[in-house]
């Protein structure tokens, strides 16, 4: 898709950018895809090693659901067990992590040269 139609807002489902950007636009979202990237999560396993309200990552753990990104399983246990994994379309996601951890770790280094 040509650059001049993807800078429009109400590409979703057209431009790749505008997609992506749309789906990822929460705050948490690429911690959330980070850590289901390396197996599967129970819920307060994933807010403590993000460091977020519970309320805040019930909200986005909802919305990346709905959006096709993570699947919840609920197992039949007292008390019952639930489960966050990435979807078929969520794994493909490791090659943009793979992407984003190569570039903050340049940027990190810039930064510390630059100290």
């Amino acid at each position: 898709m040509k650059k001049e139609t993807c800078q429009k807002a109400g590409e979703f489902g057209k431009c790749p950018f505008v997609t992506a950007q749309q789906l990822l636009k929460g705050k948490w979202a690429i911690l959330i895809m980070h850590e289901l990237n390396e197996g599967p999560k129970r819920f307060g396993e994933l807010r403590k090693s993000i460091d977020i309200t519970q309320a805040t990552l019930s909200s986005q753990l909802k919305k990346m659901e709905e959006e096709g990104l993570i699947l919840r399983t609920i197992y039949p246990e007292v008390p019952p067990k639930v489960e966050y994994t990435l979807t078929d379309i969520g794994k493909e996601f490791h090659i943009v992590l793979d992407s984003i951890e190569k570039w903050g770790n340049a940027y990190i280094a810039y930064l510390k040269k630059k100290a």
